[in-house]
């Protein structure tokens, strides 16, 4: 019999209905932090816990290469991006994001996005209300170009943004919103593929040891410069997930809404709070369900086995709200992560492992301090929250407040202190 079959039948049309929900259903009925299924008509094994992030994130055990399937490389990540190498390309790649982590890089880069916030507040609070996420993903959008040194060009920041946000919207989804992520994608490859070929050509000067200039410079494993398609397929990599954060904006706000007790503590300026209430937003609110790779043997965990190109999947949203690692999961407590030091493989919302040689998001600093920075200036801004539909579909994938959060009568509220 053919290693890639057998008797578990497919769970992908119930994994798309039930999105976020899927795997810690299954496992709630599971023995064990571990479930065979089978998608996309591979057998798969998904896994829960610290242990099984570092068994999930050893190359010996599980390869990147071929795992993506291509609805999701031509929306999110793009073709011959970062995610999808392994080994010594990997980290030849990497290595080029991993300068962009250094303490003063984010701090610039907050400083940008806090920038563009500071500069909008007074337009929002010149219309009867806004939507958040929408406002947030264009000063994300505007404070993210210009850090990198990337111009905007003629359409502005809100047009990249929105064809960020469809990037990410999409990929997970069939019919219209997939189809905006695909038309999205290939226009901003082509305008960052115009750019880096004039970068290149000398028509552009890319300012020094900018994004944009490090992208162009940059040169692979093999000693080769990046071509022109894959080079804006790594600028996009830096641009949309940095846009992305808008997700966590909006649900910082709900988080807000409906737990007001933290606004005063947030507002305060403590920075120890802040980075806690940024953990727990992103540790509470669902962004990604899962990740997965390939088998790169076959593999036994916890007594289940997948063979060989199998899938193997990691619960990212069930770790998240496990109950043995979070004690409350469904409590909303930025206080837990003051009250203990946690383990860099208990929170994953962004993938687990080391950011430095691993798949963990390499930007996931990035997120923080940008978050850090914007919920601060959100409990410290004054405004109201009309009736609205703030409801979060476990079944959309990825989710948000389905109003995007609506906020009237904006006022910029206290003055954030200067960072020294």
């Amino acid at each position: 019999m053919d290693v890639l079959s057998g008797p578990l039948t497919d769970r992908t049309l119930l994994l798309l209905a039930e999105g976020y929900a899927w795997l810690p259903n299954r496992m709630r009925r599971a023995a064990g932090p571990v479930v065979p299924t089978r998608i996309l008509g591979r057998p798969a094994l998904a896994l829960r816990g610290p242990q099984a992030v570092r068994f999930f994130y050893d190359e010996r055990n599980v390869h990147r290469h071929g795992a993506i399937p291509e609805p999701v490389l031509a929306t999110l990540f793009g073709h011959e991006g970062v995610h999808t190498l392994d080994g010594a390309a990997h980290r030849a790649r990497k290595s080029l994001f991993l300068p962009l982590l250094e303490p003063g890089r984010v701090a610039s880069l907050v400083d940008q996005v806090t920038a563009a916030w500071d500069e909008a507040v007074p337009e929002w609070a010149r219309r009867g209300s806004i939507v958040l996420f929408d406002e947030a993903s264009t000063v994300l959008a505007t404070g993210v170009h210009r850090w990198a040194g990337i111009p905007l060009g003629d359409d502005g920041a809100a047009a990249a943004a929105r064809d960020m946000i469809a990037m990410v919207d999409g990929f997970a989804t069939a019919g219209p919103r997939h189809l905006r992520a695909r038309r999205a994608r290939a226009r901003q490859e082509r305008r960052l593929g115009r750019l880096v070929r004039d970068v290149r050509s000398g028509e552009v000067t890319a300012e020094a040891d900018s994004v944009l200039d490090l992208v162009c410079r940059h040169r692979d494993a093999d000693g080769e410069p990046l071509d022109d398609k894959t080079a804006a397929v790594e600028l996009l990599n830096v641009v949309r997930p940095t846009t992305a954060v808008a997700w966590f904006v909006a649900f910082t706000a709900h988080a807000l809404h409906r737990w007001p007790e933290h606004r005063e503590a947030l507002a305060g300026g403590d920075p120890r709070y802040a980075a806690a209430f940024a953990h727990e937003v992103r540790r509470f609110y669902p962004f990604a369900p899962f990740l997965g790779g390939l088998a790169a043997r076959d593999l036994y965990w916890r007594g289940e086995w997948v063979p060989a190109g199998g899938l193997v999947v990691l619960d990212v949203y069930g770790q998240n709200h496990d109950e043995a690692l979070w004690g409350d999961p469904y409590a909303f407590r930025p206080q837990r992560f003051l009250e203990r030091p946690v383990d860099r493989d208990e929170l994953i919302p962004q993938g687990g492992g080391d950011p430095a040689a691993g798949h963990r998001c390499p930007g996931e600093g990035i997120t923080v301090g940008v978050l850090e920075a914007l919920a601060t200036r959100l409990a410290r801004m004054e405004y109201t929250v009309p009736e609205q539909n703030l409801t979060i579909p476990l079944n959309r994938v990825p989710t948000r407040p389905r109003s995007g959060v609506v906020l009237a009568g904006v006022r910029q509220g206290r003055p954030v202190p200067v960072r020294p």
